[in-house]
């Protein structure tokens, strides 16, 4: 049977013992009997009659139990991947805490995330003394990044503000300690890394919890008043730069032609000694086929001698004919045109007509040859 038919029915989950009648429950007995067991739990009283004080008790249950959720999820929160958190417990470091989602007390911790992977730009510049007394703009940039997330927030007041004042004073000793065509033309690569090292031995005893990555030479000019002036000396001086690059390039272009031209001019001296010796070892050898022929029969071998010199003579030398026994009128003959075209002709003769030349006047020592031979003979009698 169901509670609720008809009947002597004692199921009925909302009747009271002392209650013979039967029906819904009354609202305000309700609420005063949850607000008699609240009451009872945190030290009220239960009355019957307080219907109006169990109802306030009800209220501030439920908004003390509404506050400790809100408070337990006020307390969650999350860690980004590139981040850590440094955890404060009233205001007193207490560790650090990995990417995540993560849970707090709130009102007692304190979370500040620091951002351990972004690369961080910080820009220096500005008029500086140079060590050869001149004036200089200069702009640099760093850049660098978090490696200590607990220095980074506590070793000083503003660890990006200290690197800044850091980077100025480093640029700036750097800076005075150099002379300024360095800065603005050959010497930039040694400033920068001067200005790094420098940076580096300032921020080292304070501790920032930063580590400078990269440090980026931007500019360096002169003051707008004296710009044209160092326009023109520094176009004097990378000219001067590609006159040595030229004269250098020059040199090593014409250096291998000249080794060439030793080493030809070595070759053709060697193979002139060669020649020159091999052309008198063949004249020694012919003079001594010659002196048997010339002991056998001195006359012949002389009259020979000489009609072969006087052929070889003869067959280079214009020859002009005069026929004198026909007349004594002399002919005119144009000899000077004849002894200018001989002389040019002369000129463009060949190497072999040449050397037939200086073997004719090898020939013409023959005589000496023929005073050695009487004497041998003299010597043998």
């Amino acid at each position: 049977m169901a509670w609720n038919e008809p009947g002597n029915n004692d199921k009925d989950p909302w009747k009271k013992k002392d209650d013979k009648n039967q029906g819904p429950p009354d609202l305000d007995d309700l609420l005063k009997d949850i607000g008699n067991k609240f009451g009872g739990i945190f030290g009220g009283k239960s009355s019957k009659g307080g219907s109006k004080k169990g109802a306030s008790n009800v209220g501030i249950a439920i908004a003390l139990i509404v506050g400790i959720l809100v408070y337990a999820f006020s307390g969650f929160y999350t860690i980004k991947e590139a981040e850590k958190g440094i955890v404060l417990r009233f205001g007193q470091y207490d560790g650090t805490v990995e990417p995540g989602l993560r849970w707090k007390w709130t009102f007692a911790e304190r979370i500040i995330p620091v951002d351990m992977q972004t690369t961080r730009d910080l820009p220096a510049s500005g008029f500086m003394l140079t060590k050869d007394e001149n004036v200089v703009r200069v702009e640099m940039q760093i850049q660098y990044r978090v490696v200590d997330a607990r220095d980074y927030i506590f070793s000083v007041t503003n660890a990006d503000d200290s690197l800044s004042q850091s980077l100025d004073s480093a640029l700036r000793f750097v800076i005075g300690d150099s002379r300024m065509d360095d800065i603005l033309t050959s010497g930039r690569e040694k400033v920068r890394q001067d200005v790094w090292k420098e940076l580096d031995d300032i921020i080292a005893p304070y501790n920032l919890g930063l580590i400078v990555v990269d440090v980026n030479f931007k500019d360096a000019r002169p003051p707008e008043e004296v710009k044209d002036a160092f326009d023109d000396a520094i176009s004097a001086q990378e000219d001067e730069v590609r006159f040595l690059r030229e004269a250098e390039a020059y040199a090593r272009g014409i250096e291998p032609r000249a080794r060439g031209r030793v080493k030809r001019m070595e070759q053709e001296a060697i193979a002139y000694k060669q020649q020159t010796v091999l052309d008198a070892e063949g004249e020694v050898a012919k003079f001594n086929k010659l002196l048997p022929e010339y002991l056998a029969a001195p006359e012949v071998t002389r009259q020979r001698m000489y009609l072969s010199t006087m052929e070889s003579v003869y067959a280079n030398t214009s020859k002009v004919m005069v026929d004198v026994e026909g007349g004594n009128n002399m002919m005119y003959l144009p000899l000077d045109k004849m002894m200018q075209n001989q002389s040019s002709g002369q000129r463009t003769l060949p190497e072999s007509q040449s050397r037939a030349n200086q073997s004719i006047n090898t020939q013409s020592t023959a005589p000496d040859l023929s005073g050695r031979a009487d004497r041998f003979n003299e010597g043998r009698n």
